[in-house]
């Protein structure tokens, strides 16, 4: 069924599993973009972050998790201590039915201090989360890389400033996009996509078949003996499987 845009509408879905999750992580974040386009739900120019999201350890792997949000400024005085919100920001993560990504939109413009350092982060992933993203900065990344924790940021600065958190587990707007409580994401060195709940299971299981059908390219091009016939042949079988994939996927909804 198409949407009065041309976007089709989804029935709802169960919630992704854990053996779901695992395949996700598999896979590079524009291999999980390419796929969700075959869905036909949301403009291709939606639902990612934009270039001001970059991932501060490129080398590490694929993040997949639910979005426990908040919002932070650093720029004036405020009661309590930097740590004061940590207690309610763990509580949260028990609501998500898997691993959790924690997400700051910095309200500072321009922004003036980091967002995290080595005890935030480190007190997340002792409560279960599987990374950060923040559209302000971050900080400590030495300590931060040791404990294998992925953050994605828009800049890094030395000092905390007077950070505080003002809310959590609100609509927050980050990269360009509204990230909203228990969105899932998933973010490498290529940036950050929302997956939507409706196609989640779906685009898991979707990734497999389309890297096979783009390896179609990939490998002839690497036989070394190589014609303008060869590429447009090997094009046109890949074209046809994503085709097929499309079809496949969109039958299921």
């Amino acid at each position: 069924m198409a949407s009065p845009w041309g976007f089709r509408t989804l029935k709802l879905m169960p919630p992704i599993t854990s053996e779901e999750l695992a395949l996700l992580r598999k896979h590079d974040t524009p291999t999980v973009c390419n796929v969700i386009e075959l869905f036909d739900i949301r403009p291709r120019i939606s639902g990612y972050m934009d270039e001001r999201i970059q991932a501060c350890f490129p080398e590490m792997p694929p993040m997949v998790g639910y979005a426990a949000t908040a919002t932070f400024r650093a720029s004036h005085p405020a009661q309590g201590d930097v740590y004061a919100s940590l207690e309610d920001q763990v509580a949260s993560f028990e609501e998500h039915p898997g691993p959790t990504v924690v997400v700051f939109q910095d309200l500072d413009d321009p922004m003036v201090a980091a967002t995290f350092g080595e005890i935030m982060c480190t007190t997340y992933k002792s409560f279960g989360a599987v990374g950060l993203i923040t559209s302000g900065a971050g900080r400590d990344l030495d300590q931060v890389r040791a404990i294998d924790f992925p953050v994605f940021t828009n800049g890094t600065i030395c000092s905390h400033g007077y950070s505080h958190t003002l809310a959590i587990q609100i609509p927050v707007h980050v990269g360009g996009i509204t990230i909203n409580p228990g969105d899932l994401l998933h973010g490498d060195c290529n940036g950050v996509t929302t997956i939507p709940h409706a196609i989640a299971s779906q685009v898991a299981r979707a990734c497999d078949a389309f890297m096979e059908a783009e390896a179609v390219i990939l490998n002839y091009l690497k036989e070394g003996a190589v014609s303008r016939q060869g590429l447009a042949d090997a094009r046109a079988k890949c074209t046809a499987m994503i085709a097929s994939l499309k079809k496949q996927v969109q039958n299921t909804q």
